[in-house]
Formats: structure tokens, C-alpha cells, sequence
């Protein structure tokens, strides 16, 4: 790892790093903030997954969740939304795809699949490498995330059995395989067979009976991608049917800005912190 950035905030340290990943084939860039606990002690793990056009730098500065991560004693890590670099291929003319928009799939379709393997570099390979490197306690970790990071947030909880202790999610693509985001991205990166696509859909794998987690979601009624792409209503029928504990707080007059974000940051923070110390 290259250390790149490290800036004091909160009584702890926000770090920025780059590394050479192994899934993604390229350099990679993520952050982490440190509390103040840790100079003393390892701690807990909260991972931050990013939206359509963000990198690693958005959550960091436009959501203020480092000072609450301060005063709860615990760690936020904050990868990047895609593979970078001139190598990784992309669609400069659409926001959508490509770069900045990896979906957090693992890409099986030429020309994306040799760097586009976002669902490994987020749950399996940064991870490690955070574990490893930082004082962080392994294994002890919760995952949250927005937009297409609430997306990403969803699956990786709902795919990865235990290994999450819990998961949250600010205006999450909740059912990928109909929205038009979800469409473009997983038609390029998994291919025409739309039962590929259900791997990745969080509404999908609650109704393949994937085991649930409890959820915790936020969203803006003045969203105004709530009803061309969001569907939280789908994954809250889906979980409802199975018994499954969703909370979905629609909160109204909020959009789907980090003014949003900024607003509830705390309050997901605190949840995740009483999971991750129980």
C-alpha cells in the first residue's frame, strides 16, 4: 500500500491509499478513518459503498460520518466505486457504466470481466487487506452504502452468510434487474440472461431465500430517482413475505443528495456500532 493523503480529523486519522488489487487487476484507491480508540486498541469495521459517479473522496467529505465514527469507537473504510486507469475500460459518454459505476458485480463479459470483479474487491480482497494492516478486530464488520452503494451494501450482506453483523442503506437500488441503471450495467457486465442478473438483486435473492439480515434503509419521498429506480417497495414485499425484519424509514422531503445522507449518517452509525460491540 501507498499511502497518498493522511489528515487529522475527529481526534483520529482519515487515510487515503492505493494498492495494486489482484481481483481488479489495477491500481486501486480507498480510504480509511482511524478513531482515536484505535492508537490504543482494535476496532470495529464499518465499510462505506459509494453511488454512480462517486470514488472513494465522496463519503469522506460530504457525509460527516467521521466524527460520529470518533465518538463511537469505530473504523470506516471507503472504497472506490470502479477500476481505474487507462487500461480499464469504460463509456465516457454515459455516467451509468463503465467507470465510476461498477454495480459491485463481478463482471463476466468481455471487455469489463478482467477488471470489473468489484463484488471480490469489496468482500473479500480489502477487507483482508484492512485487516492485515490497520488495528482493526477481523472479521468484526458492518456494511452501508447509498444509491448504488446501498445496492452493493444489500447484496454483499445478504450474499456473504455471517460475515456482516449488520447493514444499512441510504436510497439503495433495491431491485436492480428492472430499473434502468441496473439494466444497462448488468446487460454489459453478466450478459443477455437476465436469471444471471438475480445474483446481484437484492429484492431477487430475499425471494430465492438467501438468509436474511435484519435491514435498515432510508429514503427521501422528494427523491427524485425514487420511482424510476429505486423500488424499495419491492424488497420491502419480498422481505415481508419470508418474515424477514426490514425498516424502512421514508423520510419525508429529502432527496437523494449527501444532504440526505448527512442528515441520518448518525443515527445508522449508532445502529451499526450497537451490533458490531454486542
Amino acid at each position: 500500500m501507498k499511502l497518498i493523503e493522511r489528515i487529522k480529523e475527529s481526534g483520529g486519522w482519515l487515510n487515503r491509499y492505493q494498492h495494486e488489487s489482484v481481483v481488479c487487476q489495477c491500481t486501486m484507491t480507498f480510504s480509511v478513518y482511524l478513531p482515536p480508540a484505535a492508537a490504543t486498541e482494535k476496532v470495529p469495521t464499518v465499510y462505506w459503498l459509494s453511488g454512480l459517479t462517486c470514488t472513494d473522496d465522496n463519503a469522506r467529505t460530504k457525509a460527516g460520518a467521521q466524527r460520529y465514527a470518533a465518538e463511537l469507537g469505530i473504523a470506516l473504510v471507503f472504497p472506490d466505486t470502479s477500476p481505474r486507469g487507462e487500461d480499464v475500460p469504460d463509456k465516457p459518454d454515459r455516467y451509468d457504466l463503465g467507470k465510476g459505476a461498477g454495480f459491485y458485480v463481478n463482471a463476466t463479459q468481455a471487455p469489463w470481466s478482467t477488471h470489473y470483479q468489484m463484488y471480490d474487491y469489496v468482500t473479500a480482497e480489502l477487507p483482508a487487506l484492512v485487516e492485515a494492516n490497520f488495528p482493526l478486530l477481523p472479521g468484526i464488520k458492518s456494511i452501508s452504502g447509498h444509491s448504488m452503494g446501498g445496492h452493493g451494501a444489500l447484496i454483499c450482506a445478504l450474499k456473504e452468510k455471517g460475515a456482516y453483523r449488520s447493514v444499512s442503506a441510504f436510497a439503495p437500488i433495491c431491485h436492480p434487474s428492472i430499473a434502468p441503471w441496473g439494466e444497462g450495467c448488468f446487460g454489459a457486465y453478466l450478459g443477455d440472461d437476465r436469471q444471471t442478473w438475480t445474483a446481484y438483486d437484492a429484492t431477487e435473492l430475499v425471494k430465492s431465500g438467501s438468509t436474511l439480515i435484519p435491514l435498515l434503509i432510508d429514503q427521501g419521498t422528494d427523491d427524485e430517482f425514487l420511482a424510476e429506480q429505486l423500488f424499495p417497495q419491492d424488497l420491502q414485499t419480498a422481505y415481508a413475505a419470508r418474515g424477514g425484519n426490514i425498516t424502512l424509514r421514508m423520510q419525508p422531503g429529502y432527496d437523494h443528495s449527501y444532504h440526505f445522507i448527512a442528515s441520518f449518517i448518525g443515527e445508522h452509525l449508532a445502529y451499526h456500532a450497537k451490533a458490531l460491540k454486542a
